[in-house]
């Protein structure tokens, strides 16, 4: 009960800021003293504004995407018309989270561009601003460009990752990318690093055992 009431006064902040406004005008003119009530209904109402537009809805978002309910997530994303008004820390999320959809459709140029965007408004949460690198480098990867998916993997590394897992998987998928190149050296460096993590997800587990019979066979 309590979400849904937060959610339309989310979603409905500017008609409910202007029916403040004119009711704060209204009992400034029609009630005796009433100035001094319809202060706080102008606050209220600048209030909502200011949240309206530097926040947004995104406090919601986590609330759907938690529930599995994606095309209510984007909704309320495609309430964000000024996403460059947004409060920086809530302008980052912003964009990661549109760079998760558009992962998520294939649409990896509108990605990597949402990607961009939340790092150029700042990432404060540990280990996130690596998670970022970690997703352009895998996106580099899909689209054929190696040297890119190498330095963005690198850099997320050298930020941090939020976990051993996401830390072993980025390790996992540089030693792919230096064996590719025949890099082999650095491919039994990090794949060193990897499995020095231990990871415990099963796909991961088993891609360590299957590098692991390439690893043994590799001059160096």
């Amino acid at each position: 009960m309590w979400f849904k009431v937060r959610k339309f006064i989310v979603l409905y902040r500017l008609p409910l800021a202007a029916a403040l406004i004119a009711l704060g005008v209204w009992m400034t003119i029609s009630v005796n003293n009433g100035v001094y009530t319809s202060w706080l209904f102008f606050l209220i109402a600048i209030l909502m504004i200011v949240a309206h537009f530097m926040v947004g809805p995104i406090t919601l978002i986590q609330k759907f995407v938690e529930g599995g309910d994606v095309d209510g997530a984007k909704a309320l994303l495609g309430n964000v018309k000024y996403p460059k008004l947004l409060y920086k820390p809530i302008r980052s999320a912003y964009y990661m989270l549109k760079s998760q959809f558009s992962t998520i459709n294939e649409d990896y140029d509108a990605a990597e561009t949402d990607i961009k965007e939340s790092l150029k408004a700042g990432i404060k949460e540990k280990g996130m601003e690596g998670t970022a690198y970690l997703q352009l480098g895998s996106i580099a990867f899909k689209k054929g460009d190696k040297k890119g998916a190498y330095t963005n993997m690198r850099k997320a590394v050298e930020l941090g990752l939020p976990d051993k897992e996401t830390e072993a998987t980025a390790y996992l998928q540089l030693a792919g990318i230096c064996a590719d190149r025949k890099d082999f050296r650095g491919a039994k460096h990090y794949f060193k690093r990897a499995k020095q993590l231990k990871p415990k997800g099963k796909m991961l587990v088993d891609q360590i055992k299957e590098m692991d019979k390439y690893m043994s066979r590799i001059p160096g």
